[in-house]
């Protein structure tokens, strides 16, 4: 990605719904899709990545959602944080959760993941959100270095449907605020 087109980073409003169910869908089967049979991702896809489920996150309180566009070209990146609801025990009132975090493919080690993920966290942050969780799949070695450079740190696991298959997902907690 050169400079001239340097993507930016925005708040998505309710218009940009249908944007997101479609990025939404894409980047998960980008990163993900090999792994489920086609009734299994399609179930998945049809309720986590429909366009009234993000509909309905773009107006809940407490909830924000962080597009990255270049020019007037459909998103290429997203990131959707608020308060935790990962299966946590003990979780302390004011936790906060990255809840989602995708780039596309083509896009991918550019720096981009790290720059939503920042915009993300001041979010929380400014919210006053702590600490902060975030939940990924067991296998996602590249996410689970970026967070780690991040201070976030393995304290749990579960169980994540993606249709009727369950992947173990790890629970990782910022335990330190660490320099990227």
């Amino acid at each position: 990605m050169d400079s001239a087109a340097a993507p930016t980073i925005r708040r998505a409003t309710r218009a940009d719904a249908p944007a997101l169910a479609e990025l939404g869908a894409a980047t998960f089967v980008e990163a993900f899709g090999h792994l489920y049979t086609k009734q299994d991702l399609t179930a998945f896809l049809s309720g986590t990545h429909s366009v009234a489920r993000y509909a309905r996150l773009i107006e809940e309180p407490g909830v924000a959602i962080w597009l990255a566009t270049i020019g007037e070209a459909a998103p290429i990146g997203y990131a959707v944080v608020g308060g935790c609801k990962l299966p946590v025990e003990n979780l302390e009132p004011n936790a906060g959760e990255i809840r989602q975090l995708y780039v596309r493919a083509n896009v991918q080690a550019c720096g981009l993941g790290t720059r939503l993920l920042d915009t993300a966290l001041a979010w929380l942050a400014s919210q006053g959100r702590a600490p902060l969780y975030v939940g990924v799949w067991s296998e996602n070695f590249g996410a689970q270095r970026l967070y780690a450079r991040y201070g976030f740190e393995k304290i749990g696991e579960y169980r994540f449907a993606v249709g009727k298959q369950l992947d173990l997902e790890f629970i990782l907690k910022q335990t330190t605020a660490t320099a990227r």
